[in-house]
């Protein structure tokens, strides 16, 4: 999903994944240049005192010279969200992680799960 922001902004950006190494960053004006991977989670800019959110199914950042790139696997606007279908789906993902078999299965579920869980604390 493209999200085109251009123009001067006060800003600021949070990654918060649920199961990421290094847990929560936020990112200021002016912050130091980085690259980093972002585990699937949610992302939230505020821009100009308006917050947007989306969650992220996995991506890479790069900050430098205040201009932030995200690049995703997969998101979706909080926005656009159906809380009781993000619930359904995560039902489902539970379910389904229960009775898997196989270590490679095991593996999708969870990815399946943790996608879930994070449309569903939106």
């Amino acid at each position: 999903m493209p999200l085109g922001i251009s123009g001067t902004f006060n800003f600021m950006i949070v990654f918060q994944a649920e199961h990421n190494i290094s847990g929560q960053i936020g990112i200021l004006p002016n912050h130091a240049p980085i690259a980093t991977v972002v585990d699937i989670g949610i992302l939230r800019i505020r821009l100009n005192n308006q917050w947007l959110m989306m969650a992220l199914m996995g991506s890479f950042a790069r900050i430098g010279n205040n201009e932030i790139t995200v690049l995703v696997n997969d998101a979706e606007k909080v926005s656009d969200i159906d809380p009781q279908e993000a619930q359904q789906t995560l039902e489902i993902a539970e379910a389904n992680l229960r009775k898997v078999e196989g270590k490679r299965r095991t593996i999708e579920e969870n990815l399946a799960l943790r996608r879930a869980r994070t449309k569903a604390d939106c």
